[in-house]
């Protein structure tokens, strides 16, 4: 892949975004309204910006309708990145400098665009995942109240959330099926024990990139890969962090469920705790395991080997 020949850092705020040309060396400021415009006039460059949430998707379809490369990064990676330049003031243009440069230091490679298709599913399966943690902060108040009427308007709305619930699952299985791509590697992730419907979901929504890295990248992507803490001659326990924390929720439940009922990976999680491994270090250990067999599906478009 060749890269852009320029860098723009953008720090993206409601109402502007503020842009840093590398080449140029100049700075600017440009509203939300005129994004599609700033797009336009953009050519062979890498435009470095921070997932803010939400904030940065009208910035994202701009460049995206006009072909121009593009590339979020995490804002906790940015801030370290500015504290070991040296760079500890924090202003939207110094921020823009510093994802400019961010850019083309580490050499970042574009995103790959979302389809349509993907791009809705994802909207679904946040939207269910706000209901489950609503219904689950209801269920809490519930607990802990006592007056009859509090209780009953807790239990109303608990209701109401259950059904919307269930509708947003209906609708999360019917984009799937519209689309043959989404249904194949649905059918084919819901073949790997522990592998179910919402499971399912979560995976085509938010690791588009199954089956096309290698499987050191995946378990990183989804938070499952251990990382060293050494120093020295100390070797210090290794920890999961970073990746994404939903998709590793969603795996160490399947694991926990797939390591009680496939024998392969009940053996697996067996053989961790009898060497004194903690459970969750084990469950853990298969999830990753998990998520390799999965990768290595989506990658040869087979189904679960038994």
């Amino acid at each position: 892949m060749t890269l852009p020949q320029n860098v723009l850092g953008v720090d993206i705020a409601q109402d502007w975004i503020d842009v840093f040309d590398l080449s140029a060396c100049t700075s600017s400021r440009i509203a939300t309204s005129d994004l599609r415009a700033f797009a336009r006039d953009l050519c062979d460059v890498l435009v470095v910006l921070e997932a803010t949430g939400g904030y940065e998707r009208p910035l994202v379809e701009a460049l995206e309708a006009r072909g121009v490369a593009y590339v979020r990064v995490n804002p906790r990676q940015a801030r370290e990145f500015a504290r070991a330049t040296g760079r500890l003031a924090k202003t939207d243009k110094v921020d823009a400098r510093i994802l400019a440069h961010m850019g083309r230091a580490l050499e970042l490679k574009p995103d790959v665009p979302l389809s349509p298709a993907r791009k809705r599913l994802a909207e679904l399966v946040a939207r269910r995942d706000d209901l489950v943690r609503m219904t689950t902060a209801e269920s809490q108040r519930l607990a802990m109240a006592r007056d009859a009427y509090v209780r009953q308007d807790i239990a109303c709305v608990l209701i109401l959330l259950k059904t919307r619930k269930a509708a947003l699952e209906t609708q999360i299985d019917a984009a799937i099926h519209e689309v043959s791509e989404l249904a194949g590697q649905q059918a084919c992730l819901r073949s790997a024990p522990g592998i179910g419907p919402a499971t399912a979901a979560i995976l085509l929504a938010r690791l588009p990139e199954l089956g096309h890295v290698d499987r050191r990248a995946i378990a990183s992507l989804a938070g499952l890969a251990p990382h060293a803490c050494d120093s020295g001659h100390r070797r210090g326990k290794r920890h999961v962090w970073g990746g994404r924390s939903d998709v590793r929720r969603a795996l160490y439940l399947a694991a926990f469920v797939a390591s009680r009922f496939n024998p392969d990976l009940k053996a697996m999680r067996q053989k961790l705790q009898d060497a004194g491994k903690p459970v969750k270090v084990a469950i853990l250990a298969v999830a990753r395991k998990l998520i390799t067999i999965l990768n290595a599906m989506a990658r040869d478009k087979r189904n679960y080997a038994k």
